[in-house]
């Protein structure tokens, strides 16, 4: 089942040639979302052939390099005679926010937009197989971090042990698989735990947006498969990352060792870096063991399920 990360915009808050200001957009299995609209967004999505078929938009904040692409989408979206309603999440007390931007031409969008203000902990969307969550993150301004967090999936079915226990091939595998019981073919019962194991993790992916590290950022990544965090500046300038409240690449992978990440992503990167971000790549991999990225726009990622090599 496709978890598909695509990075639209990996810029800190100046946008340079080689990079766009912050966006990142999720594929699950055809559900597509996108996290966060800097200026630009929609280029973005026509450049790296994502389509605009997206139904939510989170964004960690209402600074303008994470939500000026936003008007410009949505008038797009409609000129594209886009029916479909569109969900925007935000933080706590930033909807007046963003419904002033999303009327900054003096029309609405063509189509329904609903705005969901989402606080740590809450739950911006509830899909039948997974669940976006809040997160408290450390701005300058109200912001929050998100959490795709899959459901378990059945454990694997044990074909051979069901055929040793008299089960014939066909529908009964289907029944024991989604938890029935079953009559073998000598007329005895057959438990689903009897073949069928434990359940199996889905699939988790964090983004932070703008953050210092927090430990709710800890908690929420715990044994993610990806966490996509703000790693503005190299380790030499921490005091600029702290006195605007951003964190460091050393400051992101030591969140990504607490947390036992499987993969860490690196964003937001100041224009210092642009062209080369190899300065970020060394701090981070000087406290993390695992596999540092810091992706280009247009870059993608597969996030595969845990169990699978």
């Amino acid at each position: 089942m496709t978890l598909r990360v695509t990075f639209l915009g990996t810029s800190g808050a100046i946008p340079t040639a080689q990079r766009n200001p912050s966006a990142v957009f999720v594929n699950r299995e055809g559900e597509r979302l996108l996290f966060d609209a800097g200026e630009g967004t929609q280029r973005q999505m026509m450049r790296f052939a994502t389509g605009f078929s997206i139904s939510h938009v989170f964004l960690t904040h209402c600074h303008g390099d994470h939500v000026l692409g936003l008007p410009g989408l949505c008038q797009t979206m409609g000129f594209n005679e886009r029916e479909n309603p569109l969900a925007i999440h935000t933080p706590r007390g930033t909807r007046s926010i963003v419904e002033g931007l999303l009327g900054a031409t003096g029309a609405r969008p063509s189509f329904p937009v609903r705005v969901n203000e989402v606080g740590p902990g809450d739950v911006a969307l509830d899909h039948e197989e997974f669940a976006v969550r809040g997160v408290k993150t450390d701005h300058r301004t109200r912001s929050v971090g998100y959490a795709l967090i899959e459901d378990d999936r059945k454990g694997r079915f044990d074909r051979e042990r069901a055929e040793e226990l008299g089960v014939p091939v066909g529908p009964k595998f289907s029944r024991l698989h989604e938890g029935e019981p079953v009559e073998s073919a000598d007329g005895s019962l057959v438990r689903p735990e009897q073949v069928v194991g434990s359940p199996r993790p889905g699939r988790t992916v964090v983004y932070t947006g703008d953050t210092r590290p927090t430990e709710e950022v800890v908690e929420a990544a715990a044994d993610a498969d990806l966490l996509i965090h703000d790693a503005t500046f190299a380790d030499d300038l921490a005091d600029r990352a702290r006195s605007t409240a951003h964190s460091t690449a050393a400051e992101a992978a030591s969140v990504a060792a607490q947390a036992n990440v499987k993969r860490l992503t690196l964003t937001h990167v100041s224009s210092r870096y642009a062209g080369d971000p190899s300065p970020l790549c060394r701090d981070a991999r000087a406290v993390f063991d695992g596999e540092v990225l810091v992706p280009d726009d247009g870059d993608e990622i597969e996030v595969p399920y845990p169990d699978v090599e």
